[in-house]
């Protein structure tokens, strides 16, 4: 089968991966370098990286509104096109010009988390489970009907990242599973159940320490570990990457032993953290040499 990739972040490679292994991927579309590191040079994308070595043919729009560009994409005479987290708006000739149409790979179970941060919000809500779904796409945001999907639970002390790895190796296995079964039947999604991922704003990622502990635990985690959630202690800025809901007891802020720190109600324990200009390390290797204060803020 002919498949135009279009992806961009670390979560769209397996899935190019697991595709070009069974099929041929005349053209890979990502967004173009962008400036990064000290010396601000410009920097391809993992997908950029990971075509490149694999051998395929690479492009990189800016927008795809434009005739030619859409007239270049139809000229490729693509069976299917997989979308993994490309970046850009697929207007509706380019989502026309396959012959089985855009299929994409969305980290969610469908309709629950349409949008940017699906995975991020599943956690911040406290979801017991979250999975992947391969839709056919049209031009509302993850509206299309579902194809097929898979699921998983979020364990009680998973992180974002945790998640986001597993759910990009699920969806690499499921779409190469659907590419073999097309044409499939589609099933609409149901209008009950509908909620939106927000892309994550760095403002939510100070810690309120008045807040229940389920819910700074789970700030915590979601957060983790882009764009992390953070408190000051001792006057210093400390990101906080791994948490758990603990025992304990105190005023909001209060440092209990081994750095469980007091909510509104309840606690939680700290496991995993980054000072400024550090790596981020287990509380127990943190602690070493390390005066806390009697209260964080």
């Amino acid at each position: 089968m002919r498949v135009i990739f279009m992806g961009t972040p670390d979560f769209s490679v397996p899935a190019l991966r697991a595709i070009a292994a069974r099929h041929q991927v005349v053209a890979v579309y990502s967004q173009p370098p962008r400036a990064a590191g000290r010396g601000q040079k410009p920097r391809p994308s993992p997908v950029h990286r990971a075509a490149e070595e694999m051998g395929i043919a690479v492009r990189k729009p800016a927008r795809l509104r434009d005739p030619e560009a859409q007239a270049e994409f139809a000229a490729l005479e693509a069976d299917v096109a997989v979308v993994v987290a490309y970046g850009l708006i697929l207007p509706q000739p380019v989502l026309d010009a396959p012959r089985l149409g855009c299929l994409n790979i969305h980290a969610s179970i469908l309709p629950r988390w349409r949008g940017a941060a699906p995975i991020h919000r599943a956690i911040l809500a406290g979801d017991a489970e979250t999975g992947v779904a391969i839709m056919q796409m049209e031009a509302g945001l993850d509206t299309g009907p579902v194809l097929d999907l898979a699921r998983t639970a979020i364990g009680p002390e998973e992180t974002t990242g945790g998640v986001h790895d597993r759910l990009s190796e699920m969806g690499a296995g499921l779409i190469v599973e659907v590419l073999d079964r097309l044409p499939l039947p589609a099933t609409a999604q149901p209008e009950a159940g509908v909620t939106y991922a927000a892309k994550i704003d760095k403002a939510e990622a100070r810690i309120d320490w008045t807040a229940p502990a389920l819910e700074v635990d789970r700030q915590i985690r979601g957060l983790s570990p882009f764009p992390g959630a953070w408190c000051e202690i001792g006057g210093e800025r400390v990101k906080l990457l791994g948490s758990r809901v603990t025992d304990g007891s105190g005023a909001p802020g209060t440092v209990l032993p081994g750095l469980a720190i007091a909510c509104g109600s309840g606690a939680v324990q700290v496991t995993l953290a980054q000072r400024a200009g550090k790596r981020a390390l287990p509380v127990e290797e943190l602690l070493r040499g390390w005066d806390l204060p009697a209260r964080v803020v």
